[in-house]
């Protein structure tokens, strides 16, 4: 599936990650059972292997991080006792959630800032004349990340796993750039679609990874637009709303202070 790959860019890092797998499960940071999450981050890292999405490096360090401490918290009591005492100094788990911590009280900061940002692009300078549109006022929803959208179609080719192998082989008839058309046109029709609505007619397991391909990539141009109604419930797609118009005036809405004759 070279011919396929997708260059999307995932802003989110291997942190995001793990503070997503943490809010799934529900549990406090400091409580949180490492050696679970380290399974589940793998799983994921897999998974986004097999889509063709480009992983960082960081990916592979943290997961190599969590299978470590996997092995250490999976040895007997007596052999943890029997650590060199640099280990036992710098446990690796407490300097992973502490890390985690710090990225946390960021995360909530950038939020917090981000929604300052809305509320302040509700606000407009006066200017001559009234604005000939309407800003469409919707209540705020939980951001979808990538780790939603890997999540959401991880359960969609387990279906595919489920089914009966059998010998025939398929050859490949969708592109990534077909799959987008398809998309296009779909979403004109329907104007709104759950996210397993997609793929309640794909046929096989190539045909779903390549239809997510092509959701990937209209959500990277900005096409599409994916919502949470809350956290981890159905994603729902549409099409994205065109940019507002211009502010007739805007351009000249600039200091109002008189400037001072010349002298002559």
């Amino acid at each position: 599936m070279s011919e396929n790959k997708v260059q999307l860019e995932i802003f989110e890092g291997p942190l995001d990650l793990l503070l997503y797998l943490v809010k799934k499960e529900e549990v406090d940071i400091y409580e949180v059972n490492l050696t679970k999450i380290a399974t589940q981050f793998i799983d994921y890292v897999q998974l986004m292997k097999e889509l063709d999405l480009d992983i960082a490096g960081e990916f592979l360090v943290m997961a190599a991080t969590l299978m470590y401490i996997k092995s250490r918290e999976l040895l007997p009591k007596n052999q943890q006792m029997d650590l060199p005492e640099e280990e036992e100094e710098e446990d690796p788990r407490w300097e992973l959630i502490r890390q985690l911590v710090e990225y946390k009280k960021f995360k909530d900061a950038a939020a917090r800032l981000q929604e300052r940002e809305l509320i302040q692009e509700q606000i407009y300078a006066r200017i001559p004349g009234r604005p000939e549109f309407t800003v469409e006022t919707t209540n705020a929803k939980p951001e979808v990340s990538i780790f939603d959208l890997v999540n959401a179609v991880s359960g969609i080719l387990k279906r595919y796993n489920q089914r009966p192998q059998t010998r025939d082989v398929f050859e490949d008839k969708w592109t990534v750039s077909e799959k987008i058309e398809l998309l296009a046109s779909l979403l004109q029709e329907r104007k709104r679609m759950r996210f397993s609505e997609v793929f309640e007619k794909i046929e096989n397991r190539s045909e779903a990874i390549v239809t997510f391909l092509a959701l990937l990539e209209l959500i990277r141009l900005k096409q599409l637009r994916v919502e949470q109604s809350e956290p981890f419930a159905e994603i729902e797609i549409s099409a994205a709303a065109p940019a507002p118009p211009p502010i007739p005036g805007a351009e000249n809405a600039v200091s109002a202070e008189p400037t001072e004759p010349s002298p002559a």
